[in-house]
């Protein structure tokens, strides 16, 4: 991690049905976010590993940043449940590397949420920046 933080970088796990299409939205409309913010799409969020985001973090990440599918997910109905208890699990490993829990989140993120998303971001930016 960064000591000193001038513009956070965030790692963001997209679902490719459910968020990517709202991501996309917010660039297609010129509707500002950080330019350190990074997009890996994966098909479900349950499907995100503890590991993947304490790896982020190894990489110099500053946060992560997960766009749940929510209750809309075509691959699971459990999909929020499973999503919820691997964020625990990696808010676990966290703290036992010494890494703030506050620098991992969640929110369900759907096609037409374009202006959410990136009011997420500014959200989370200033909560990392703040972390510093």
């Amino acid at each position: 991690m960064h000591d000193t933080i001038s513009t956070p970088r965030i790692l963001v796990f997209s679902t490719e049905k459910i968020s990517d299409p709202g991501i996309d939205q917010a660039g297609l409309r010129k509707i500002h976010y950080s330019p350190a913010v990074y997009t890996i799409s994966v098909p479900c969020s349950s499907c995100v590993k503890p590991r993947w985001i304490l790896h982020a973090f190894e990489r110099g990440f500053d946060g992560v940043f997960i766009a749940a599918d929510g209750i809309e997910c075509s691959y699971s109905p459990h999909c929020s449940d499973q999503t919820n208890a691997l964020i625990e699990e990696a808010q676990r490993q966290m703290k036992e590397r010494n890494i703030s829990p506050k620098r991992i989140r969640m929110a369900a993120i759907c096609s037409v949420c374009a202006e959410p998303f990136a009011n997420h971001m500014a959200n989370f930016t200033k909560i990392l920046t703040e972390l510093a």
